[in-house]
């Protein structure tokens, strides 16, 4: 498959700045929601590059490593779960996207998302349905948000104990839901997620 069909085109075109931006976490009941956005050096490329959901925890965060070492800019955002519950988690994610992409200290000359997300900025910009897998760019952000998110919930899972954050990342496992069950919601859960098992 070829990974820089998308960038490649864009470059065909004249464009030099191409920022690739993925997010983690719509769908967990615990956690912000993480996205990355980054511009990478298209001339060589990172072996192993995929949608972050395919590749084993190891190998994610030896990657992530490398594309931070070498992306030409590289900027995480994240939106707290109060805000989620306040605007809904497909805003919330719009919203840190596109903080994500305005931060960046390069501005990019086109941005590519995953997805199917129209962002309120200033670039002109193009959404790809599993962009994560086909676009090397989109892969590079995916992994870099999954594995900081999944640092930040093994964090949290020394914060708030009992619920498996370190090991469930804020997904709602069996056990997860069973700890909701028994011990309530903790700070960083989801309101408007958890309804249904908290009141």
């Amino acid at each position: 498959m070829d990974k820089l069909r998308y960038e490649r085109e864009l470059v065909e075109k004249g464009v030099k700045y191409i920022c690739g931006v993925d997010e983690v976490g719509r769908g967990p009941l615990a956690g912000p929601v993480v996205c990355a956005a980054v511009i990478m050096p298209l001339d060589e490329l990172i072996e192993g590059v995929d949608d972050s959901k395919k590749l084993s925890a190891k190998r994610r965060e030896i990657l992530s490593e490398e594309i931070l070492k070498r992306a030409i800019d590289c900027r995480i955002c994240s939106i707290e779960p109060e805000i989620i519950d306040e605007i809904n988690i497909l805003q919330a994610t719009r919203l840190c996207m596109k903080n994500a992409v305005e931060g960046l200290k390069i501005p990019p000359d086109f941005v590519i998302t995953d997805g199917n997300m129209t962002l309120d900025i200033a670039y002109p910009q193009k959404s790809i349905v599993k962009g994560d897998a086909l676009s090397y760019t989109i892969g590079c952000a995916s992994i870099v948000a999954k594995v900081y998110r999944d640092a930040l919930m093994t964090e949290l899972d020394g914060v708030y104990a009992g619920y498996g954050f370190g090991k469930n990342k804020g997904y709602g496992t069996a056990e997860h839901i069973a700890a909701l069950v028994n011990l309530g919601a903790c700070p960083v859960h989801r309101k408007t997620f958890i309804s249904k098992w908290v009141r």
